[in-house]
């Protein structure tokens, strides 16, 4: 099965690869078969085309709590209930304060944003 494996240099490379592993999202290989290796490596090569050649740029901290919060349909009023208080809520999303780690804890483990992504420094407004 691992025959089949080749390099993926174009997007239509791309496209087979992704067509390879898309067997594997219904039925997944038991681990230790060809067909986990193949799913591995297959895997792994795409992850390497695509944060070549379609690089994804990372959203500061803010950006990304709002980017979140469009997407999962929530309010400044659900931050403001997450974090104790509206105007702190406000304040977090105007940059006039800092997410601190206990904020960073609470939309970590309650709504799933992932930690290191809220840690990176960020401007305040003046």
């Amino acid at each position: 099965m691992m025959d089949n494996i080749r390099p993926i240099r174009t997007d239509e490379d791309l496209a087979w690869a992704l067509r390879e592993v898309a067997v594997y999202f219904d039925h997944p290989p038991a681990l230790g078969t060809a067909d986990a290796d193949r799913f591995d490596v297959l895997s792994d090569l795409i992850e390497a085309y695509e944060n070549r050649h379609y690089p994804i740029e990372t959203m500061e901290p803010i950006e990304l709590l709002r980017a979140h919060m469009d997407t999962t349909s929530r309010t400044q009023a659900d931050l403001a209930a997450l974090l104790g208080s509206r105007s702190r809520a406000s304040e977090i999303l105007n940059r006039k304060r800092a997410l601190t780690v206990e904020m960073i804890f609470k939309l970590s483990s309650e709504w799933g944003i992932p930690a290191e992504c809220l840690v990176a420094p960020y401007r305040l407004a003046a």
